[in-house]
């Protein structure tokens, strides 16, 4: 079942995430202020065109039962990471936008997925490997999904699959297991 709950511009939209997000630990503080720096001024970074840091959107992704999390290795960084990426311009919202990224990195329908509510802010520094980005403002969609439907791989990705939570690849995204986790206790208490 998904959420069908119409959303406002990816711009919009992110700003009453920001608003409404409510930090709990001292890294999330600090992303919060540096979300609030990007998205404050009349130039608003929502696409990589439009700035070095820009906005992403990305897809935290649980078994209902939130044992298990699907990820990607991304073949650029060379490590494994939850489905994400640019915002488009035909993104509808961030929600759009991470569910789109879902289904083009995971074949995951998503009208198949549900929406808990959840979500995370991630401003991370990006290596030379990914050309005139320079950090990513990631807005991180938690999404339920069931780990016994098919997912295939594509372009970005050299392999998908789905991980225990308590036994995560050793390659992983840096701040991928915080924010995993952090998600996973948002959902338990949403």
């Amino acid at each position: 079942m998904t959420n069908t709950t119409p959303y406002p511009s990816p711009a919009r939209h992110i700003t009453l995430l920001i608003d409404g997000w409510d930090p709990r630990t001292e890294g999330e503080r600090v992303a919060h202020a540096s979300f609030r720096s990007h998205f404050s001024g009349e130039l608003i970074p929502m696409h990589r065109d439009t700035a070095p840091d820009h906005a992403t959107a990305s897809a935290l992704v649980f078994s209902p039962d939130l044992s298990r999390t699907l990820l990607v290795f991304h073949g650029k960084g060379q490590f494994w990471v939850q489905p994400g990426g640019h915002i488009e311009g035909h993104d509808a919202s961030i929600v759009d936008a991470a569910l789109r990224e879902l289904e083009e990195e995971t074949s995951t329908d998503r009208a198949s997925v549900q929406l808990p509510g959840a979500y995370d802010l991630d401003h991370h520094t990006l290596g030379n490997r990914f050309g005139a980005c320079a950090s990513h403002l990631d807005v991180g969609i938690a999404v339920l999904a069931d780990p016994r439907a098919a997912v295939a791989v594509s372009d970005e990705s050299e392999e998908v699959r789905w991980f225990r939570v308590n036994a995560l690849p050793d390659a992983l995204a840096n701040g991928a297991e915080r924010r995993i986790l952090a998600m996973q206790e948002r959902v338990r208490n949403s």
